[in-house]
């Protein structure tokens, strides 16, 4: 976002005087090819589910829609050097209009991966908690019609808030609505995580005779939501520092690790697929037959 960009450029210097914290600079090849894996690694979960008819039911569709997000923030990153690259070869015009309509486009593909993270996160969530506490009706209330249907609504909501986040990007409050949605999702999952355990401890013997496969889904969205939370709550933080405390010595302590942070959000996308194929054997086998170019039955 152009607003965080802006406000990390323009630092205030009696900020950095009084901190004795040096900015953090990290290769911007190291972000390149960190991206350049992510992108790959989310490509193959697709053609893995889109390749294995066993792979296509609800719960892997929104493995998928968190795959495309993770895809989306690393394709953010390697579409941003590329326009460097060209802005410093002297093809682009600095703050020409073509750069800052490719910069808008650029902006939008990060909120997006953002906000199909969360969504994608939250909706995985409530997939595992009706597969758990409601296993006899799952196959009717999650039908693949109605996932498709959640995932068409799901990314349409992302495209017009994130093309609305990019238009009014200078506002504060539109970095307080991209902000708090972070948090609304924690809760939101909290939640369902204090119902479940409360309904396990009232069904223990129920629970118990609940399948593998169920217990295991749940595990990894625990995985997939720690590793979220760890790479993503360090940049949001940093957003709310620049937005009300740019000039603060602590605050300017903490936006010098702005490239470490938006690291940390590279190496998200670059982690999700590794959860995948480690707790998901079919998912497995499947990356296996598409090295070997083995043919499906």
């Amino acid at each position: 976002m152009k607003h965080i960009i802006n406000l990390y450029e323009n630092i205030n210097d009696t900020a950095r005087n009084n901190s004795d914290c040096p900015h953090v600079v990290l290769p911007e090849e190291i972000f390149f090819t960190i991206s350049v894996i992510g992108v790959l690694e989310n490509l193959i979960i697709l053609l893995a589910v889109i390749k294995n008819k066993n792979l296509q039911s609800p719960m892997y569709f929104f493995i998928c829609s968190l795959a495309i997000s993770d895809m989306l923030g690393s394709l953010y990153k390697i579409l941003e050097n590329i326009l460097i690259m060209f802005r410093n070869m002297g093809y682009l015009k600095p703050r020409g209009n073509f750069e800052t309509t490719a910069d808008d486009i650029i902006d939008s593909l990060f909120i997006l991966s953002l906000l199909g993270s969360i969504f994608s996160l939250s909706v995985i969530a409530a997939d595992r908690y009706i597969t758990i506490f409601h296993a006899l009706q799952y196959h009717s209330i999650v039908t693949m019609r109605r996932a498709i249907v959640v995932l068409m609504v799901i990314w349409t909501c992302c495209l017009g808030s994130g093309i609305t986040m990019v238009i009014f990007s200078h506002h504060i409050p539109t970095v307080i609505t991209f902000t708090s949605l972070f948090p609304l999702m924690l809760v939101f999952i909290l939640c369902l995580y204090v119902h479940m355990f409360l309904l396990a401890r009232s069904h223990a013997r129920k629970i118990s005779t609940l399948s593998r496969a169920n217990m295991k889904g749940a595990i990894t969205l625990t995985i997939l939501l720690g590793v979220f939370i760890f790479c993503w709550a360090p940049f949001v933080l940093h957003v709310l520092l620049m937005t009300f405390c740019p000039n603060n010595p602590y605050c300017a302590c903490y936006m010098s690790l702005f490239q470490v942070n938006g690291m940390l959000i590279m190496c998200n996308a670059v982690i999700d697929p590794f959860i995948y194929a480690f707790r998901s054997p079919e998912l497995r086998d499947t990356f296996k037959k598409m090295i070997f170019c083995n043919r499906y039955q």
